[in-house]
């Protein structure tokens, strides 16, 4: 087939006989004709190719690697270093770094009356902290704060 596609993507919604996957580069979606077995919130590096005749869904090639993703809230505060990444970075602003080994960190600066509501908006927008998570190439988002400080962790 000439017309494949090669890249991680997130499912974002799956059934028993159907599933959608939005490519994490790209943001191009895919709606598949048939389910090979995943579920919401995987990450897959597959590749897929429209399905004939009319090539408006598309199946599942071949899947490199899969892996569930996930978001969570901790009760641990930001770290020492994630805190002086605040402090250096305007409130409102975000700062991002790359962790040592695999992933990053990406510190929020919000007013400290809408540290509460910053990371609400982390959690609510799933689709996309979870896109970035599957880019990267890790499994797990972690959001620390306090007020004035953000933390979202993308943990292998």
């Amino acid at each position: 087939m000439t017309d494949e596609k090669e890249s991680t993507f997130l499912v974002t919604h799956a059934e028993g006989d159907s599933a959608v996957l939005k490519d994490v580069h790209d943001g191009q979606v895919h709606t598949l004709g048939s389910n090979p077995g995943l579920d919401v919130d995987d990450a897959v590096e597959a590749t897929v190719a429209p399905d004939p005749p009319m090539e408006v869904t598309y199946q599942v090639i071949e899947v490199a690697e899969r892996r569930s993703v996930s978001i969570e809230e901790s009760p641990e505060p930001p770290t020492v270093h994630e805190r002086e990444l605040a402090a250096e970075t305007p409130t409102g602003e975000l700062a991002q770094e790359p962790r040592a080994g695999v992933g990053e960190v990406h510190v929020l600066t919000p007013p400290e009356p809408e540290t509460d509501e910053a990371v609400a908006d982390v959690i609510d927008d799933r689709e996309g902290t979870l896109s970035r998570a599957a880019r990267l190439g890790v499994n797990r988002v972690e959001i620390r704060s306090e007020p004035g400080v953000v933390a979202v962790r993308y943990l292998p």
